[in-house]
């Protein structure tokens, strides 16, 4: 999610192109007016074999991208841009009618970086469009982190533990950007979603005691699992002063 430099004017400079991938064209058509009256760049594909081959010919700024679609489904596009270096980094915000918490979790674990479900609001959309732009903004300027033998770099999108590669799942990799940037502070669960998958998306706060497992998990190694706290009956918190406590 980091990496991809994003050109400002003040906040927010609009002109990046986003690339919309719908079987219905009135959908496709409708989101084009919204996001051409916001000055956007816009590129349309009717299914995935089209909106890879545009992807891998444009390099859209952001993918909007139906679930449901004949043949290749959008999850499993999305999954194969997240495969491939190449895609990986291209923000991607599912548009689907699969408005159950599980479907958002699915979506949301497979590396998408926002859930709307149908039917929605073209001004909300934009909205949740221009934020995702301007947190990449933010995070392909970041400067690396460290803590410990721990690494954390969002221009190159890596972590590593001693000079070795982490494995992180996208949201694992929001997850640790969060506690990396937020020490040494107490947060509740539903404070953590708020910031990790956003204020706009309902999950259940047991969400992040799943991904708390995984990140710990991943960055087991010289004991910097231990930088993840649990406080009991409020939340988490990351920090170095109480890591062996």
């Amino acid at each position: 999610m980091g990496g991809r430099k994003l050109k400002q004017e003040n906040e927010f400079m609009p002109k990046h192109t986003i690339l919309v991938v719908d079987d219905e064209a009135a959908i496709r058509e409708m989101l084009s007016i919204a996001l051409d009256a916001e000055d956007f760049n816009v590129l349309q594909a009717s299914n995935a074999q089209q909106a890879h081959a545009t992807i891998l010919d444009h390099s859209p700024d952001l993918v909007l991208l139906d679930w449901m679609m004949p043949g290749t489904s959008g999850l499993e596009l999305l999954r194969r841009l997240k495969r491939d270096e190449i895609t990986e980094k291209i923000p991607v915000i599912m548009l689907t009618a699969k408005a159950e918490e599980d479907s958002k979790v699915y979506g949301l674990d497979a590396g998408a970086d926002d859930y709307i479900a149908k039917p929605f609001s073209p001004r909300e959309l934009i909205s949740r469009v221009k934020a995702i732009l301007r947190r990449l903004n933010r995070e392909a300027s970041a400067e690396p982190i460290s803590v410990g033998q721990l690494v954390f770099d969002p221009v190159s999108h890596k972590v590593t533990i001693s000079g070795g590669s982490v494995n992180l799942g996208p949201t694992e990799f929001r997850l640790l950007q969060f506690f990396l940037t937020h020490q040494e502070r107490v947060y509740s669960r539903d404070q953590i979603l708020d910031y990790v998958w956003g204020s706009n998306v309902y999950l259940d706060e047991r969400t992040v005691d799943v991904h708390i497992r995984r990140l710990r998990k991943a960055i087991s190694v010289a004991g910097h699992e231990n930088y993840v706290q649990t406080v009991r009956g409020t939340g988490y918190r990351f920090s170095t002063k109480l890591a062996h406590t």
